[in-house]
């Protein structure tokens, strides 16, 4: 073997590495979700995402909840029969108000019981959708967030203020029309808050949470903590199983290479002994 079959030998292998480590890591994620739903009885279905990096460039993605996400997910919980619990797995910075709203509602329309689990952080969106969940599993440092909406750069809450606390001739037209867009923003946001938290909470506690979240109490990247979500009345519990932090370590930080946010196996999730046949 010559130097340059050295070189190209070489220079094979390491191309390669990347798409090897990728299979491989994909191979262990599925066993470990698969041993996660034979433990608990339930589809698991995972919501990551991080900071990515393009191939070419290099520079840094910040990847969030949007449309695509969703469609994933409605898929996964069509492909589960009503009465099989559901285990998310959230890790995400938020997104899309649409996105999220749709699958928090798809998770509070669902029979069987809904966990979710935030091993690190699931702020804005994220926390939209723990809101519909029947019990929130955080570890004792993990964060949620508000959900108060942001118009453009600003947060609805504090454009709203601008006019409330200026005459209203001193408020040029573009306040006035990114308020208006706001006030509405508000109130979408907080009646879905309080729809979504009526599957864990009495009404009144979860008007006046719902308040607290969308109304702009904190700033958005407020770290709202397990303790403090307690307080709240939210059903938090600290029991993170070690099986769901095993998981999250093979989701590594990419460098590269660009990778979906939803991932389940995509197969019919039944009881034991149900017919495959059977309706949900």
């Amino acid at each position: 073997m010559g130097v340059s079959d050295i070189f190209w030998f070489f220079f094979i292998v390491s191309a390669l590495q990347p798409v090897l480590r990728k299979r491989f890591l994909e191979a262990m994620r599925a066993r470990k979700i698969a041993e996660i739903e034979a433990k608990r009885g339930s589809r698991v279905i995972l919501l990551v995402h991080r900071q990515e990096t393009m191939s070419l460039l290099g520079f840094p993605i910040m990847r969030y909840i949007d449309i695509n996400d969703s469609e994933e997910v409605l898929r996964a919980i069509h492909l589960t029969d009503d009465d099989v619990p559901l285990d998310i797995i959230l890790h995400t910075p938020g997104g899309l108000v649409l996105a999220a709203l749709q699958i928090a509602r798809a998770i509070q329309q669902h029979k069987g019981k809904v966990t979710v689990f935030v091993p690190h952080y699931a702020m804005s969106g994220g926390t939209l959708i723990a809101l519909a969940a029947d019990e929130i599993v955080m570890c004792p440092h993990s964060v949620l967030g508000p959900i108060d909406p942001q118009i453009g750069q600003y947060p609805a809450a504090s454009l709203l203020k601008v006019v409330e606390e200026k005459p209203i001739a001193e408020v040029d037209d573009q306040t006035l029309i990114l308020a208006d867009v706001g006030r509405k923003a508000v109130q979408q946001v907080e009646t879905a808050a309080y729809e979504l938290l009526q599957r864990s909470m009495a009404e009144a506690a979860a008007r006046e949470v719902a308040t607290k979240l969308a109304r702009g109490t904190w700033t958005h990247d407020y770290p709202i903590s397990a303790e403090e979500a307690r307080a709240l009345g939210l059903p938090v519990s600290t029991a993170m199983p070690d099986e769901v932090l095993q998981l999250m370590t093979l989701y590594p930080q990419p460098v590269q290479r660009l990778s979906g946010g939803v991932e389940y196996l995509p197969l019919p999730r039944r009881r034991e002994g149900r017919p495959a046949h059977a309706g949900k």
